[in-house]
Parts: C-alpha cells; structure tokens; sequence
C-alpha cells in the first residue's frame, strides 16, 4: 500500500476516534452566522403572498440535445438544474454565503470543518414520490464524482469517507486537502435518484427524462428546440421557508431560437415573457418600440451587490513572444476604452479594474492592509508597487481615438523586450521577425471588437490576426489552449473558493479544459488560494482575496474590458417582481404573474 494512502487512512481513522461533537443546525455560513434563525418564515427578497398559477416563457438560443446536466457529453437544456434538482440545502441570496434546510433539514458541523453531517428531511420525496434516502446521497457523489463533469470529481474526491449516524443522516469525512468551503459545496450538491439512474448510461447524453425532487418536472421536451416544466403539485418541499414565495409559475417554458437577434424579434412578438439584455446598444435603442412606449414591455434594471467578474481579452502566456509581461503590459496599453466605450456601446459600460470589481473583494483604490501585507511578505516581486498601494487602474484612452500617449508607452515597452519599429513594422531587433499574434473567436460580437482592438495594434506595427471558427472548433481549441488570445468571462461571487484554483492555480495550467486560459503558474497565486480558503473570519478572507486580486492584476495576463453597472431586463407588463432585489440581484425563481393579466 502506498505511503499517501496509509497516511489518508490513518486521518480518518483518528478523525472517528477524535471528532468532536456539533449541534444540530438549520444553515451553514462560510464566514460569520447565517442572517436567517431558524424559525425564519421567507427570505426578504420574495413576495410570500405571491399568487400560483400562469405560465412564464423564456428564452434561449442554439440548441439541446441532452437532458442530463452533468456530464460533459452533448449540450444540456436549460432548467434542469434550477427546476427539477435538488441538493441538500439551498442558498440564501441576500448573504455572501450561507445554506439553509432543504432535502436536509439540519446539519452538523465540526469546528475543523474536517466533517459534516447532514439529516435527510423525512418528508423529501423524488417527484415519483419515492423518499429520499442516505442511499441516494451517497449515490449521487459517487456518480457525480467519477462520470460527471470536472469540476465535480475535483471537489468531491475531498470526501474520503462516509458513515450513517442514523438510518436518516450521513456523515462524510474529508481528507486532509479538503478546506472550510467543502462542507458547503457538499450542501449544494445535486441529489439525484438512485432508483432511477443507476439503471441508466449516466455518462452518455440522452433524451430520458429526468427525475428529480424539486418543485417542476419535465412536461414536454420537443427536440433541440423547446422544453416545458410543469410545476408538481405535489411537490414535497412547497412549504419549507426556503421556497415560500418562489416556483410561482404553473409552467415554466424554454424556447431556442437561432441566434439573438431572432430571439429578439421573438420577445418583441410577445412569444415569451422576459429577456435579460447584454447589448447596450438594442438596450439603449432597440426598445424603442409601440409596446414599450405604450407600457405593455418595461425595461428593468436591478441592482447587484455581486461582484462584476472579469471580461477580457486573455494572453496565452504559453505561447511565444506572449510570455514577455512588457508585450503584455504594451499591448494592454493600445487598448482605448473611451473610444470603445463611446462609439461602439453607447457609453453605458464600466471599465473593469479588478477580478472582484464592485465588491469589498476588489483591490481596486484600496490600499493593501497590513493582513494582505503579511500574506505577501514571501513573494515582494508578485505584486508592483502601485497596485500594493492603490489597485490596479486602466490605461485612460482618448475618447477621439488618437490615444498617442499609450502608443508612445507601448513602444516603449516593446523596445525593453527587444522589438522595434522598422518600415511601418515592429519586428526583433535581432531577427527581424515581425511581431504578430492571432485572435480567437467564436461569436460576431467578439469578432467586431478584436478587428476594432486589432486596427489600434496596427497603428505601431504589430500585425494581429483575428480568426473566427465555428462553435465546436473553438471549444476545441480553447480547450486544448491552442491560441495567442481569446475572450472570456470569469464569474466571480462574493465567496471565492475552490474555483480559484480551477481558474489560474499552477497544476490546472497544463490540464486541458480548465479556465486557467493565461497558463498562469505562480507561487504568489497558488499561496493566495489557500489562504482564502483557511480563511476563518470575513476580514481575513477579505484580504486574501484581495492579495489573489493583486498578483492576478500586477501579471498583466489579461486586458480587463468592461461590464454592466446594473442588471437589464425587459419584462412583459404581465410578469410582476417583489419589491426587494437580493444581495445576488433579481431571482427569476420570485416572480409571478399577475392575475389580471
């Protein structure tokens, strides 16, 4: 038997002999106490006096052809996951990170956070009417875990052992890389039906209908082009204060049009009922039309306290002349925000300054804190001066599209890294080889803004190339990392955790199919991450993830681009919204329809 093994056996076995006693509980926070006690009625951003009834339509574009959400075999519908799966416990979206009570009714914690147990709720019930079970629990992390998705057998592998305190209650033990945040991503695992789909292909894509506990089950599929959820009505959990004043809608359907603008035409149409926008410009004009001017459609925006993610234009560090951070610091210069901002988007975007913008995660105007400070101490090369004493800040471009300063500095930088202007073309100073690069994409949108980013490169000689490949192609090649530089959005959330590694950790930059799309490999980064996820209070996480925030920022692997200030949606009159938007900002899941209407 192996070395790791032996010692993976010996912690758990002394964690049996040496665990702690916890109390049963109604929620888990990540940091701090849950906002809701345990006899809490609704949570505030719901209408609980909400009417049932109606039906909601939405809608998508492409295609499916798969009803199982977890796997990486064919194109999942939407809905799956948000209407008829369920996991352990629900998230509260008025605090960073916090579950309460849903097929578990309570939960224990060790202090360590090296053990969880979790009480199966005994009126859970499979939308069969079959009980859910410990049985199903631990079916359900061992399937994910080996046939389902990535990201599940990383988290889930944590968990080294399982036991059954009682005929109702499992406790799972984690090993010693697992982390405060586990028992959480556990709490939100799916839970799916062992009776079901243990007679089933779960790794293969298919059209069987899926089975779950939650509050819709699948009505109607009609292939690749539409899904219909009808609400169970007799759903187990109607009553729990986890859903009281949610699943309002009596059907909940998916419409797939082509592309957007089809999809546009459609909502216009009256074909479906609500349509979040991120296209300024059809925000800012598109809308002009009889049914919003006569009030029957009203635009919406809602406010999030949510972190704005990152949307950038990402360098492949594993490529050539791209590994070079004064290529990369040039070339982010060359990029005019103002004059992309003004001409292209209306001027209604925000430049993004920070991988947690909009948060007290974000690093941008603050000065690093003597917590951020210490974590930082091993590596003084990881993070520059200015971002360690006020965040990163943007080039500020020229609103007229002449932005000579920012070329004057970018030609600057590629003389330090050996490039220099010769006949209208930066080339080695010692090959004369030009220095040129291509632009993956894979959508109109992002072909429009790198041929507008690539015509600002051109101006001191840099040739780069903007290629636009189908969908499948591109996923290929992203996922292989087999480009100069691409878009992405990286999500982030006011609970950063696990993900982060997934995202740029050391060992995730050579494993195809993870997001860490730089290929960054950085102690700083790696060290940044673990504290974060040891984190014990709010303020230590906090400067953790604003360390993370500044080595991510001083590496220049991305031109941070823009985002929205507040969210947009447009709403058919009919479709009504409770007066209190959530930390997380508008859940679909609250509103309801109007009676009348």
């Amino acid at each position: 038997m192996r070395r790791h093994q032996l010692l993976t056996i010996l912690f758990v076995l002394l964690t049996w002999v040496f665990a702690p006693s916890a109390l049963a509980d109604h929620a888990i926070a990540m940091h701090g106490k849950p906002l809701y006690p345990a006899d809490f009625d609704h949570f505030n951003y719901v209408n609980p006096q909400a009417p049932k009834g109606g039906t909601i339509r939405y809608g998508a574009t492409g295609s499916f052809d798969s009803l199982n959400p977890f796997i990486v075999s064919g194109t999942s519908v939407i809905g799956l996951r948000e209407h008829v799966f369920e996991s352990l416990m629900a998230r509260g979206y008025d605090e960073a990170f916090t579950l309460y009570g849903l097929l578990a009714d309570s939960v224990e914690l060790s202090p360590d956070r090296d053990w969880v147990t979790f009480h199966i709720n005994p009126k859970a019930r499979f939308s069969d009417g079959v009980p859910v079970t410990v049985d199903d629990v631990i079916y359900s992390l061992e399937t994910l875990r080996d046939k389902g998705r990535p990201l599940y057998k990383t988290y889930y592998s944590k968990v080294v052992a399982m036991e059954r305190p009682s005929p109702g209650s499992v406790k799972l033990i984690f090993g010693p890389d697992g982390d405060r945040e586990i028992p959480l991503i556990i709490g939100l695992m799916p839970i799916l039906p062992k009776h079901i789909y243990e007679k089933r292909n779960f790794d293969k894509s298919s059209y069987e209908t899926a089975v779950g506990s939650g509050p819709y089950v699948v009505d109607k599929v009609d292939s690749g082009s539409r899904i219909t959820y009808r609400r169970n009505k007799d759903y187990w959990g109607a009553d729990l204060p986890v859903n009281r004043g949610q699943n309002n809608f009596d059907l909940v359907i998916y419409d797939y049009y082509r592309d957007s603008n089809a999809s546009f035409e459609a909502f216009k149409a009256g074909l479906y009922d609500a349509r979040p926008e991120d296209d300024p410009g059809r925000w800012t004009t598109g809308y002009d039309i009889p049914a919003v001017r006569d009030g029957r459609i009203r635009q919406s925006e809602f406010k999030s306290g949510m972190p704005s993610g990152m949307h950038a234009l990402v360098f492949n560090t594993r490529h050539g002349p791209l590994a070079d951070q004064s290529i990369r610091k040039a070339l982010t210069l060359l990029f005019d925000f103002e004059w992309v901002n003004k001409t292209l988007y209306h001027g209604v975007y925000v430049r993004t300054q920070s991988f947690f913008d909009n948060s007290a995660l974000s690093s941008h105007g603050v000065t690093a804190d003597a917590e951020e400070r210490r974590l930082l101490k091993p590596f003084p090369d990881a993070v520059s001066p200015d971002i360690m004493a006020h965040g990163y800040e943007a080039p500020v471009g020229d609103p007229k599209g002449q932005n000579r300063a920012n070329r004057s500095r970018a030609i600057a930088l590629l003389k330090i890294a050996g490039y220099e202007l010769r006949d209208g073309k930066m080339v080695s100073a010692k090959s004369n080889v030009p220095l040129t690069f291509e632009i993956l994409v894979a959508t109109p949108d992002d072909e429009r803004l790198a041929l507008v980013y690539a015509s600002m490169v051109r101006r001191i000689g840099v040739d780069i190339k903007v290629r636009n490949v189908d969908p499948s192609q591109y996923q290929k090649r992203r996922d292989n990392y087999q480009y100069d530089m691409i878009f992405n959005d990286w999500f982030a959330s006011l609970s950063p955790g696990n993900e982060q590694s997934f995202y740029w950790g050391s060992e995730a930059a050579d494993v195809p199919g993870t997001r860490n799309y730089m290929g960054a490999k950085s102690p700083a980064i790696d060290a940044m991450i673990e504290a974060l996820l040891a984190a014990r209070d709010r303020a230590a996480f906090e400067s953790a993830v604003r360390a993370l925030d500044r080595v991510l920022m001083s590496q220049d692997y991305v031109i941070p681009l823009f985002h929205q200030p507040t969210q947009w949606v447009a709403l058919w009159n009919r479709v009504k919204t409770p007066d209190t938007t959530s930390l997380y900002g508008y859940r679909s899941t609250a509103w309801w329809i109007d009676p009348g209407k």
